[in-house]
């Protein structure tokens, strides 16, 4: 069995080795730029962990996983530009290294990058692993679609917002599963019960995402807590807490997310305090853990010796402890 290291090594060491055309290097600079710097590769690591709880020879898998790694920076190019950010993983991004004309046209080629290296995938699972793909590729893009419309409105349920996450974010890293489980040869219920792992996964973690965007430390995680608050972004906390604010604490939390000109710290103060009056951090940390103990309910029901396992077991929970 492969560990997290070594995987991650083959991933990196196959993204650096990709074939692209070089015609044009304006086209090619950003997409090796965006590539390279850094990310966990949680999603093509994940899938070749899948392959591996099935099969010892994982080769078969390492191409496609890149595509899943190529595709997913592709929707982080295009969300910056949507998202205004100027900083990814504390480089530059894309569209302000080069322009907003330049990060499109760039990330358009990276979706056909994408669909070459899911070509490598063996003849006999290609057809279910590129529908597998391409179904989590389009609610990924209803997903950012749902999240550019709540940004016109002043509040959402906690159920259309947790629709919204899932497909953002919470389908990929699913069907990343299953892609590598199929290639591994694992039949329909096990590829299935590990795209429900991985989907549940993929929505503690960006529930609890949200969480440090308000309350995580700096000096580990790397960014100023309250951006989200400050970009009157939607998320669980502020979704659950507009259900639950009544009276003065509803109008000042309506009054933080409309008014023209803010004072940034006051702000961050301001909300977190409502916060922490509704309890809206615990209330959100449960509904994290929820999806997690559901992951954990569905890889114990995959078909493979515990054992196998263990690697899964141990790249999540060293990702789901971050909220403590």
């Amino acid at each position: 069995m492969y560990n997290q290291t070594e995987l991650k090594g083959l991933v990196d060491k196959a993204i650096i080795n990709l074939t692209l055309n070089t015609e044009a290097d304006k086209l090619i600079d950003p997409v090796k730029y965006i590539l390279s710097i850094g990310g966990k590769r949680l999603r093509p690591v994940l899938s070749l962990m899948a392959c591996n709880l099935f099969s010892d020879k994982i080769d078969d898998a390492i191409m496609p996983s890149v595509g899943l790694e190529v595709f997913h920076n592709f929707t982080l190019v295009h969300d910056d530009i949507m998202d205004q950010a100027p900083v990814r993983r504390n480089f530059p991004t894309v569209h302000k290294k080069w322009n907003i004309n330049q990060a499109i046209l760039s990330g358009d080629v990276m979706a056909f990058i994408a669909n070459d290296c899911f070509l490598h995938t063996p003849s006999k699972s290609l057809l279910k692993v590129f529908r597998a793909f391409n179904k989590a590729a389009i609610e990924v893009c209803v997903g950012q679609q749902l999240d550019i419309d709540f940004e016109k409105v002043a509040a959402v349920s906690h159920e259309e917002y947790l629709r919204m996450i899932e497909l953002k974010t919470a389908v990929l890293v699913g069907s990343s599963l299953k892609i590598g489980a199929i290639i591994g040869g694992a039949d329909d219920k096990d590829s299935d019960l590990l795209y429900e792992f991985g989907r549940n996964l993929g929505l503690a973690f960006q529930i609890q995402d949200d969480i440090l965007d308000t309350y995580g430390d700096l000096k580990v995680f790397g960014k100023i807590p309250g951006g989200d608050i400050l970009a009157n972004k939607k998320t669980y906390l502020l979704v659950k807490a507009f259900e639950i604010a009544s009276g003065e604490q509803l109008k000042l939390l309506h009054d933080q997310f409309t008014m023209k000109e803010v004072v940034p710290d006051l702000k961050v103060r301001t909300v977190m305090n409502l916060y922490n009056q509704l309890n809206v951090k615990s209330i959100t940390e449960k509904v994290a853990n929820e999806y997690i103990n559901n992951a954990f309910m569905y890889l114990e029901k995959v078909g493979v010796d515990n054992e196998r396992k263990e690697e899964i077991y141990q790249i999540v929970s060293s990702l789901v402890g971050r909220v403590k």
